[in-house]
């Protein structure tokens, strides 16, 4: 039975359970029996094999036994015990064992169950019987009887081998099944012997050269888990009560850590194992067995050189739960032990193999690392310290000695940690550990504290970071992004971990975080700020960051951490950029531009908001105004607080970045506040008047002073708009609301953007800072206002109007102002737009329609017709193909705007054309041409030496863009006023221009929706004795001239987005006149005119209709003339007779039929009268009939030969018919109609004709 058993036996078990039976020869029959007994395979090798087996074992059980013939039939579940003894022992189901391996959990625990229950019957009564031999059933094998289980029945002993070989099976789940049977079978019988059981593991499960490495491996893992059911069965602490010098804890300890060098893969869960044990025992039968077991102080002493982390595991663990020392872990741990000593920097040099090595578990981490962190920081650290820091982040609070000594050990335990193991030993080695060292940060997480975040997330971290999220197609990106994922998880709501982590992540990032990462990161941190006490810590947090210098990382992200050869991707945000401040003043620049807007999603209250405005604004005055002369710490007694500068000067482009910012935060505060007191009710929250106060006693401080040096000029308007600021806002708080107060109050916030403006653009702004306080001299004469010159005295009284001067003044200031200055304007204007002038009105409106280039392709003809140019203008629109090569850019820059005069003279050039001449200069002074021509030349200044600079039509477009603005404003306050004709009619002609599309889609779109959205759709419209009605015959007849007009075709645009846009204009360019003709009508009903007056507006209309009827190239559609008679009936009322008389003379019979459509609108309105107002109604009628039988007669003797156009004649003669006679006047028009055109209308109408006829007689 050599060689072909073992085969046989192989070929069994791999059918069976996988199980290794090489060293069970002799038993090959039994064996077979017992696993075809069981098997449910339906393969026909496994049927032949089952029948065999069966044969021999009745075969056998009839020579020794005649009393139970019927013990040869098949069981389901055979009985070993039973079969042979004559029924002296319980029964025993084996088909427990297919259980054992089932994919349910319940399953398992049912067959285990089921098993121990039948095993304890069976070895109860098998303890009861005194013949051994009997009781045995005659199945004592060879092998058997020194397999030191004599003591145990033969079914027990059958579980046993065969659950110890069902561990080595890898089908389903027959590992886990087999290993919970022999836990609950060890435990359950004592009579299982502890040696005999290791024992039979090794001989069951060898591994022998000749296995394969499949085979070899699943004999491994069966060993490891029979030995951990061993572990948890209890044996163990079983043995060790019954006798303390058991050595059955050692020889286990001992097999354990000879398997755990056997395979690399097999040392964690070999500790896991001996963990378990340990956990059982008590700390006597550790130091006793366990530390003392055979190989475990070789394998200690051994791996920190090999690398293993299993084995610092396990020494740790073993010390936690003895707490004493022992020199077995060898220097393995320190002796004595401390956490200092295990953290010191020579310890964790020395364990660092150990613990780089601990990757080999990944994606899960390895137990090593838990245990290492609560040591290193206990569990009870961070939610006490971010209690306290919470409550008393904002208030200075001592601690104990005790306390602070602790907090000292922890942090430099963990910056010890940080630096040589996550830093030193994982982020500069491979792809897998630098995926561990974040996942031991998100495990520090757990337990850290937030005044520890900066020690965690340090340069080095937020480097491989960067670098790891700047290339999105490599492996780590995702390991990256669960980072980010789970640190703003772990930050939830605590505004004390969030403003660590973004002072952390932004003060080693240089504050370019989230540019080179390409992520939302940080901003979306910051905008979750929630509270009053959140937002001071973190602005108190970004000041120490922006004048600690020290604290600012000067080195460049390290190339040797990049995750692949692609990953210089992530530092193109720093090629190119400075260095010689770069990354300080990255840094700075990121803190200016972070504090306000914290502001943009807080939702606070007016008092807490007003606080934390408050805080900013004093960071940016300090900061970005002044510098401290001496040192650079300055202390204000009057404002009892402390200013600290940066050690190094603040570089110019910062200071002009904070004013900036300044500005910027004054603009929204002016927008967003209210009126709304403080709880002391002394001041109201004015962040402006704030401001100026805390900026004066800042000037005030002796070794304080400005950041630049002011000239004369500049120093002299600072002085004057602060005076002036004062004086408005005592002015201010002596009203009690209203209109006055409005204005004051725009007027300050103006004059505070100017100062700010003053100081941060050297003598730009002196002159117009002047200008505004004289506007503010006049508008609010006080008894105390800032002293001035005679020189302003003088100008002053020279000076025209107060609102052309305020005009002028905001005017001026547009072109290069920022947008927190354009802000304040647009509210000064707002506020003072009431009173503004026409003159005032006209500056702003010749910019709209100012062009620096003149037209192209002038009209010839216009040149001689002075009166008709604004008609002209006006309707000049698409008159020529538009050259798309020519509507780019026109001109460079520099050759445009060499200097003011070179533009003041490119403009008096575009007069002499009749596009750029209308009446709208006729009403400007040669002062007011000049000061026009100025506001344009200054939009070019300093911009003609600047490299890459926008063109002169780009500025001009932006100027534009900002008058438009105003006018807008205007429009939205005085919707009633008359002035809203003159804005209608520069505004029309402006859009209607083809230059204005052609430089700029956004302008002509703009000026649209002006034009829609606040004259159109206006809750008023112009009213009063105001409004002329030749100037709504002017407007009314350049509408119907540019309904009427004829588009040409441009040049198809091979850029599709072009295409779609000149569609675009053309619809909306066809739908303005239409529009704008029905507003109009509407004032001209609202004025109720007299009929006699009324003539104009009928002349203008007829002349448009003989343009219908005479021309071609009329393009008015006579759907539009058809909702003009329906919306406004008295106009078609008075054309009536005209279009009756055209009708019958028109050449085309299109128009002619189109026309009857015009008569029928008419008709219908004349048929809806009744009563009183019916007769005036017949009358126009009956004046008309013979025009009308005229009409008649000309349509049935020159009938259209289309039958669609035919068809439209017969229903216009049918409803003649039937109007007629509803004012009873058809007999009339019937004596009117000749005898031949009766005749006719006989032949075409039939029975139609001849029943009116009828009806009338």
């Amino acid at each position: 039975m050599g060689s072909s058993g073992k085969k046989k036996r192989s070929s069994a078990s791999a059918s069976d359970e996988h199980e290794n039976t090489n060293n069970e020869s002799s038993h090959e029959p039994l064996n077979k029996k017992l696993k075809n007994t069981t098997d449910t395979s339906t393969k026909s090798m496994e049927v032949k094999k089952k029948k065999k087996a069966f044969d021999k074992t009745r075969r056998g059980a009839e020579s020794k036994s005649n009393s139970e013939p019927a013990a040869s039939e098949p069981k389901p579940a055979l009985d070993l015990s039973s079969s042979g003894g004559g029924g002296s022992l319980p029964e025993f189901h084996i088909g427990v064992f297919k259980d054992l391996a089932a994919a349910s959990e319940s399953a398992r625990e049912a067959a285990a169950k089921q098993m121990v229950t039948e095993l304890k019957e069976v070895q109860n009564a098998y303890v009861g019987v005194e013949d051994k031999e009997i009781g045995d059933g005659g199945f004592k094998l060879e092998a058997e009887k020194n397999d030191g289980l004599d003591e145990c029945a033969p079914s027990v002993r059958y579980a046993i081998r065969r659950l110890i070989r069902g561990v080595s099976s890898s089908r389903e789940c027959a590992r886990q099944g087999f290993a919970l049977g022999l836990t609950v079978l060890v435990n359950a019988i004592h009579k299982i012997r502890v040696d005999s059981f290791l024992k039979l593991i090794v001989d069951l499960l060898e591994v022998t050269s000749s296995m394969k490495g499949q085979e070899a491996k699943d004999c491994l893992l069966g060993r490891l888990f029979a030995y951990g059911a061993l572990a948890r069965s209890g044996r163990l602490i079983y043995e060790w009560s019954l006798d303390k010098n058991t050595p059955y804890i050692k020889e286990f300890v001992g097999t354990l850590i000879s398997l755990a060098n056997k395979k690399r893969y097999l040392q964690e869960p070999v500790v896991s194992i001996i963990l378990d044990s340990i956990e059982k025992l008590p700390v006597e039968a550790i130091v006793s067995h366990v530390i003392e077991a055979p190989g475990l102080q070789e394998w200690f002493g051994s791996a920190a050189e090999a690398g293993n982390p299993d084995a610092l595991f396990l020494a740790l663990k073993i010390r936690e739960k003895i707490s004493a020392d022992s020199p077995i872990y060898g220097k393995l741990l320190p002796n004595p032990f401390s956490s200092s000593q295990l953290f010191s920097a020579d310890h964790l040099l020395f364990l660092s193999n150990c613990l780089k090595e601990s990757t080999f578990c990944q994606p899960r981490i390895h137990s090593i690392w838990p245990v290492l962190i609560n040591i290193l920081i206990p569990n009870t650290v961070p939610q006490l310290e971010d209690a306290a820091s919470a409550s008393n982040s904002l208030k200075k609070h001592k601690k104990s000695k005790k306390s602070c000594s602790s907090d000292e050990e922890i942090a430099k335990n963990l910056k010890s940690f940080c630096e040589i193991i996550v830093e030193g030993s994982l982020l500069f080695s491979s792809h897998d550990r630098k995926h561990l060292a974040f996942d031991v940060m998100l495990l520090l997480l757990q337990n850290l504290s937030a005044s520890l975040v900066p020690v965690v997330l340090s340069n080095k971290v937020v480097q491989c970071l960067m670098d790891i999220l700047s290339t999105n197609n490599t492996w780590l990106y995702k390991v990256g992004q669960h980072f980010l994922k789970q640190l703003s998880e772990w930050v939830g709501d605590d505004d004390v971990r969030r403003v660590a982590v973004i002072v952390a992540i932004q003060k080693h990032s240089n504050g370019k975080f989230d540019s080179i990462t390409r992520t939302k990161h940080v901003k979306n941190l910051m905008s979750q700020f929630k509270t009053e006490p959140g937002c001071m810590l973190f602005i108190q947090n970004l000041m120490n960051l922006f004048v600690n210098e020290d604290n600012v990382s000067e080195e460049p992200s390290d190339q040797s951490q990049t995750t692949d050869e692609n990953s210089e991707v992530g530092s193109i945000e720093d090629k190119g950029s400075p260095r010689q401040n770069g990354n300080s003043d990255f840094l700075k620049s990121w803190v200016i531009e972070s504090l306000p807007g914290i502001l943009k999603f807080l939702k606070l209250d007016q008092e807490e908001k007003f606080r934390v405005q408050k805080e900013i604004l004093k960071f940016m005055a300090v900061q970005g105004l002044c510098t401290a002369s001496l040192g650079t710490e300055v202390t204000s007694f009057e404002l009892d607080e402390k200013f600290r500068w940066p050690k190094s000067p603040t570089s110019n482009a910062l200071c002009k970045m904070c004013i900036e910012q300044l500005q910027l935060l004054l603009a929204n505060a002016h927008k967003g506040e209210g009126s709304h007191p403080l709880s002391n009710g002394l001041e109201p929250n004015d962040l402006g008047s704030y401001f100026m106060k805390f900026f004066s006693t800042l000037c005030n401080i002796p070794s304080v002073s400005l950041f630049r040096t002011l000239d004369d000029e500049d120093e002299k308007a600072m002085k004057n708009l602060q005076a002036m600021e004062t004086k408005l806002s005592r002015e201010e708080r002596s009203h009690d609301g209203g209109a006055n107060a409005n204005k004051l109050h725009a007027l300050r916030y103006l004059l505070i953007q100017l100062l700010l403006q003053v100081l941060l653009v050297p003598r730009e702004y002196s002159e117009a800072a002047s200008e505004l306080i004289i506007c503010c001299k006049k508008a609010f004469s006080t008894s105390d206002i800032p002293e001035s010159s005679g020189d302003d005295d003088a100008e002053a009284d020279d000076a025209p109007e107060l609102m052309d001067v305020l005009v002028d003044t905001l005017l001026s200031l547009l072109p290069q102002s920022s947008a927190p200055m354009r802000s304040a304007i647009d509210q000064v204007f707002k506020y003072f737009c009431n009173d503004v002038t026409d003159d005032g009105l006209m500056r702003m409106l010749r910019v709209i329609k100012k062009n620096l280039k003149p037209a192209r392709h002038p009209d010839a003809g216009s040149a001689d017709e002075d009166d008709d140019d604004e008609d002209e203008d006006f309707i000049n629109i698409e008159d020529e193909e538009i050259d798309q090569a020519e509507t780019g850019e026109t001109g460079e820059s520099d050759g445009l705007t060499d200097d003011s005069e070179s533009v003041v003279d490119a403009e008096e050039t575009s007069l002499d054309h009749p596009e750029d001449s209308d009446d709208s200069d006729s009403g400007m002074d040669d002062d007011a041409m000049f000061r026009m021509d100025t506001y344009l030349a200054q939009i070019f200044k300093e911009k003609k030496n600047q490299a890459g600079s926008e063109t002169a039509h780009s500025q001009l477009l932006l100027f534009k863009l900002r008058i438009l603005s105003l006018l807008e404003i205007f429009l939205h306050e005085n919707p009633g006023k008359p002035q809203v004709l003159t804005v209608f009619s520069h505004l029309a002609r402006a859009f209607v221009n083809p230059h204005t599309a052609e430089v700029s889609e956004q302008l002509s779109q703009r000026i649209w929706g002006i034009l829609q959205k606040q004259i159109f759709k206006a809750k008023d419209y112009p009213k009063g004795d105001g409004v002329q009605l030749s100037t709504l015959e002017s407007l009314l007849e350049r509408n119907l001239k540019l309904a009427s007009k004829p588009f040409r075709k441009q040049k198809s645009a091979s850029n599709p987005s072009k295409q779609s846009a000149a569609l675009n204009r053309q619809k909306m360019v066809s739908s303005f006149p239409q529009t704008s003709t029905f507003w109009i009508l509407k004032i001209v009903d609202s004025r109720n005119f007299s009929e006699s007056e009324l003539q104009g507006i009928v002349q203008i209309f007829e002349k448009t209709l003989v343009d219908y009827f005479d021309s071609k190239k009329s393009q008015i559609k006579a759907g539009f003339l058809k909702e003009i008679f329906r919306r406004r009936p008295w106009i078609g009322h008075a054309v009536l007779g005209f279009i009756l008389e055209r009708c019958g003379s028109a050449k085309s019979d299109f128009r002619r039929v189109k026309a009857l459509d015009l008569v029928m609108e008419i008709l219908k309105t004349l048929a809806t009268g009744s009563g009183e107002g019916q007769n005036p109604l017949k009358k126009i009628v009956k004046n008309n009939l013979d025009k009308l039988s005229h009409v008649m007669k000309e349509l049935v003797t020159n009938m259209p030969s289309k039958p669609a156009r035919k068809t439209e004649v017969h229903k216009f003669c049918v409803k003649v018919f039937e109007i007629l006679s509803k004012h009873k006047l058809t007999k009339y028009l019937l004596k009117t109609l000749e005898p031949d055109t009766q005749a006719a209308l006989e032949a075409q109408l039939g029975d139609k004709f001849v029943s009116l006829k009828k009806l009338e007689k």
